[in-house]
């Protein structure tokens, strides 16, 4: 290798083995620049596809999300509308029973006052068929003309008083006989109403327990899906809500030792699912099931488990999920609890976090800024804090993390088990 200037010449001698180093150092390296230029660009395109695809699959959990809402609501309305013709009908099939139970005192009372005339005119009859004896016994024994005359004209008066009674026992009979057919009427017409009735309130439970079922189902699978026993949770809220009664309240059973009726154990079957329904809403409330960010701004970055980490290269465990957007991007509560920690803390940068019911925390990291303070009880929905891209970060997002009894788990579990409900 000659190497020559304005006035003088060198040159380099180099042997055989260095130049194959040179060579084969400068193949690697060509060699490297092809393949980091090709994880790049595939990189770059699958970057793209992925953001395209979690755009489709945001607008569908968006439109999904807005129809399940709509069919709860319609679901409420009807569970509402049921309740109130159930109320209703209760209050109609008491009037109904009321009513027959006076019948029914009416009827007892016309068939006792027949009995009693029954008696009187067996009485008259008897009293009759006496007088007309001693009247023949007078006619045999006497022969004074004038005391027969006097037990006759006596005969004659006791014989037309009889008459007279035993005639208005007869219309008193006949118009008690017509009050009783009429009573008995009644009855039927207040029996085949009751029927009636009947069939409508049967008709009314189906309805009822229908739309019931329909709505405890999915809670149930919501609680199920998210890994909290739906027994251990609903028993927990009911120990810490005093706020069953009104509607919901059971009905009242018979303090005479009557057995309860079909439709009074069938009504409180369904007061008690609704106020099953009534537990799993409070529930679901102090339950992670909402998204922190409005889906239509922000795309998932990081899911929950073990990457690269992108600052040191080395595998570790992402404790949570990553949602990118703009500066400031609103960042919500996922379900009501107490703040207690609000400010600065290191790697998280501005971090917001809360303490929930069943031993449930939330975190918020890497904020701009917050709009809580330690110690503020807040609701699912509130406004916490402003999305940004402080402490241990390389770029603006939202750090969410979610913790049971200090543990990390994954807070898709929770949002993915209430797609179908919320």
């Amino acid at each position: 290798m000659f190497l020559k200037s304005d006035s003088d010449t060198r040159f380099i001698r180099l042997r055989s083995e260095t130049q194959l180093m040179a060579v084969a150092g400068i193949t690697l390296f060509v060699a490297w620049a092809i393949v980091a230029t090709a994880i790049v660009l595939m990189d770059s395109i699958g970057a793209g596809n992925f953001r395209e695809l979690a755009k489709r699959d945001q607008q569908t959990y968006r439109e999904r999300l807005n129809a399940i809402s709509d069919e709860r609501d319609n679901r409420a309305e009807e569970a509402l509308a049921a309740q109130e013709r159930f109320n209703a009908a209760l209050t109609q099939i008491s009037m109904m029973q009321s009513e027959l139970l006076a019948s029914e005192t009416r009827r007892r009372e016309l068939e006792t006052g027949i009995e009693v005339i029954q008696s009187t005119l067996r009485d008259t009859m008897r009293q009759r068929d006496t007088a007309r004896k001693s009247l023949a016994q007078l006619k045999e024994d006497t022969q004074d003309e004038n005391t027969a005359n006097a037990a006759m004209a006596s005969a004659s008066a006791q014989m037309g008083l009889l008459a007279g009674v035993l005639s208005d026992t007869a219309a008193e009979r006949d118009r008690i006989m017509a009050d009783a057919r009429d009573a008995i009427g009644q009855r039927d017409e207040l029996e085949l109403e009751l029927q009636l009735m009947d069939e409508r309130n049967s008709q009314i439970f189906r309805q009822l327990e229908e739309a019931v079922a329909v709505s405890v189902t999915p809670l149930d699978k919501m609680f199920r899906n998210a890994g909290m026993p739906p027994e251990r949770i609903l028993e927990q809220v009911r120990r810490g809500y005093n706020g069953q009664g009104g509607p919901l309240s059971p009905l009242a059973m018979s303090t005479r030792g009557e057995e309860p009726t079909a439709e009074a154990l069938r009504a409180n079957s369904i007061l008690a699912k609704l106020d099953q329904l009534n537990l799993y809403r409070l529930a679901a409330q102090q339950a992670p099931f909402a998204t922190p960010v409005n889906l239509g701004q922000v795309r998932q970055t990081s899911g929950y488990g073990y990457r690269r980490d992108p600052k040191t290269g080395g595998r570790r465990l992402h404790k949570g999920s990553d949602f990118a957007g703009s500066t400031g991007t609103d960042i919500f509560a996922t379900a009501d609890g107490v703040v207690t920690h609000a400010g600065w803390q290191s790697g998280y940068g501005r971090m917001v976090t809360i303490r929930h019911a069943f031993g449930i925390e939330t975190r918020y990291a890497h904020n701009s800024k917050l709009r809580v303070t330690k110690g503020q009880r807040v609701s699912r929905g509130d406004h916490i804090a402003d999305m940004g891209n402080t402490g241990r970060s390389t770029g603006t997002h939202l750090h969410y993390e979610v913790r049971v009894n200090g543990q990390p788990v994954n807070p898709m579990i929770y949002i993915k088990a209430a797609r179908n409900v919320f």
